[in-house]
């Protein structure tokens, strides 16, 4: 009876946790028939990997399932509470412990992105000779946040967000089966709410879903839509301005823009603005892509972004957001041409493989005597004192006057500036 009544107090996502890989939904490409992990633990032996994935898609519940069907001591730490004596203390436990040819135990470490460097060091041998084996689990990239020599030592594995099927099967699961909820007469009138608010996060949807019934005195429970959104009143989108999805939302958007695709780059946009990101960096990545990807095919279109941001400085939101997207827009359908940021990436190329090559001598500036008397500036054309102010003269280093660094790209706009330089520089200039 008091069991019982510890499971009626616990929340339902904890209620619901599975306890086999039977139960578990989701992340069949690593647990389903003949998959990865699920070989890796039915045949009860397993090696250092880490589960990478966004919150809410089973990480920790499958370490739990590794404990539960492994008969091998099982230590767990976060990242977020310990410390390195604390992982010295579970190592050397897990050497006193451990009896000859038996399995090493286990170390689950949840956050693990969250340790440090020093942390992350002191797991190194005990790794690395077998004393533990570790189940890292984290939100964010390893590639970034797990040390070189610890990610090597380990397999790494992508967990997904849960897919729509997923999520519906574990609904349909929590008001059948949950001892709870089972109990109240709950109808699936419209789920649309539910999963766009869960992002693909089991945990979240469960605590929507309990949140929900919870506030619903009468029977039956009708959930719809917006019932759902009546409850909540909240922000759904997960965007962690600190994360990694920020960086993958920011990536879609210039990429959208570079694609001359304007529907998506208004979508990526609209997610950012949604999810609270500041709108001086959106319009900061909007001045760089019109410099990066735009360019001479459309010099307006740098003039645009920094007056877009200059608009975001004066008025702020929520009018600001009509400059981002009119800037948006016209980004994504300008004509392309990434000609002058090759152009500076090959100069730079240059610059560092021939070292500092001298200045012509008609280049330099002669504000001496002796200057002049050592040829400073002698020789050199004024291209004003000329007809249509151009005259050939050389303006590379004596070592550098066949190199050629800006190629145009032939859109509209700067075939006008190539056929002036052929016009200027005959042959050098011809592609």
């Amino acid at each position: 009876m008091l069991n019982f009544a510890n499971e009626m107090s616990q929340p339902l996502a904890e209620r619901l946790r599975p306890r086999t890989l039977d139960e578990y939904i989701g992340q069949q490409h690593l647990v389903g028939p003949g998959a990865v992990l699920r070989q890796m633990i039915e045949s009860g032996r397993i090696s250092s990997f880490i589960l990478w994935g966004p919150p809410g898609v089973g990480k920790t519940t499958l370490a739990q399932i590794i404990a539960h069907r492994l008969e091998t001591p099982f230590y767990t730490l976060s990242a977020v509470t310990s410390g390195v004596k604390d992982v010295r203390d579970v190592i050397e436990k897990a050497q006193k412990g451990r009896f000859f040819n038996e399995a090493s135990p286990i170390l689950f470490i949840d956050e693990i992105h969250r340790f440090s460097k020093s942390q992350q060091d002191s797991l190194l041998g005990a790794v690395e000779r077998g004393v533990v084996t570790l189940i890292g689990a984290t939100t964010e990239n390893p590639s970034f946040e797990v040390i070189r020599p610890l990610l090597s030592r380990c397999q790494l594995y992508v967990l997904k967000s849960l897919e729509k099927d997923d999520l519906l099967q574990l609904l349909h699961r929590a008001i059948t089966t949950d001892v709870v909820l089972k109990e109240r007469q709950i109808e699936l009138k419209e789920t649309g709410a539910l999963l766009r608010y869960s992002g693909g996060d089991a945990r979240k949807l469960l605590n929507i879903l309990e949140l929900v019934v919870e506030a619903e005195p009468n029977e039956p429970v009708v959930l719809c839509d917006d019932i759902v959104v009546a409850r909540l009143q909240q922000n759904p989108l997960a965007y962690d301005k600190d994360g990694e999805m920020h960086y993958d939302i920011i990536s879609a958007f210039i990429k959208s823009i570079r694609g001359s695709d304007p529907d998506a780059a208004l979508y990526w946009m609209a997610r950012m603005i949604e999810g609270g990101e500041d709108p001086q960096f959106i319009a900061r990545r909007m001045v760089i892509s019109a410099s990066e990807d735009i360019g001479l095919a459309n010099p307006n279109a740098l003039l645009l972004a920094n007056a877009a941001f200059d608009t975001v400085m004066k008025i702020g939101w929520p009018e600001a957001r009509i400059a981002l997207a009119e800037c948006c827009v016209y980004l994504a359908t300008s004509p392309k041409s990434n000609s002058a940021y090759l152009g500076i990436d090959a100069a730079l190329a240059l610059v560092r493989e021939t070292g500092n090559q001298p200045v012509p001598l008609p280049l330099r500036n002669a504000p001496t005597k002796l200057m002049k008397d050592l040829g400073y500036h002698d020789g050199y054309k004024y291209p004003h004192d000329f007809p249509g102010h151009f005259t050939t003269q050389q303006y590379l280093p004596d070592e550098l006057t066949d190199r050629r660094l800006w190629h145009a790209q032939h859109s509209p706009s700067e075939q006008k500036l190539y056929e002036r330089m052929v016009n200027y520089w005959g042959k050098r200039f011809e592609e």
